[in-house]
């Protein structure tokens, strides 16, 4: 290490500042800006250090709590999904008996059609 030189460590996340001209923000970029807002950090000094006006970052912050609330709610989408196949099962098993009478009917014995005379 040199001396004099200051080290940084390397779990450090990468400071995010504001964008050169033409620049866009990145899924990263944006990421790193929303967990700074959750951890605490103003939204007027975030404001004035990026350059993004505050109804911008208040729209990532809840683009990110519905993308959250919707990841939570994963299990009730597989609870809803495995109902669905449940029943699509059971759809083909009444199917496939439906079938099998209409054959049964069809032919003689004690479920055909009789003729009236």
């Amino acid at each position: 290490m040199v001396p004099g030189a200051t080290a940084t460590p390397a779990t450090a996340p990468p400071k995010v500042g504001p964008l050169a001209p033409g620049q866009r923000w990145s899924v990263a970029r944006k990421r790193e800006v929303v967990l700074r807002l959750l951890r605490g950090e103003s939204v007027e000094l975030l404001s004035l250090e990026l350059g993004v006006p505050i109804f911008k970052l208040e729209q990532w912050r809840q683009k990110a709590d519905a993308a959250l609330d919707g990841a939570l709610k994963e299990r009730e989408a597989e609870t809803a999904s495995t109902e669905l196949a449940a029943a699509m099962q059971r759809i083909g098993e009444l199917s496939m008996e439906v079938e099998l009478l209409r054959t049964r009917i069809g032919r003689p014995g004690p479920l055909a059609r009789r003729r009236s005379r």
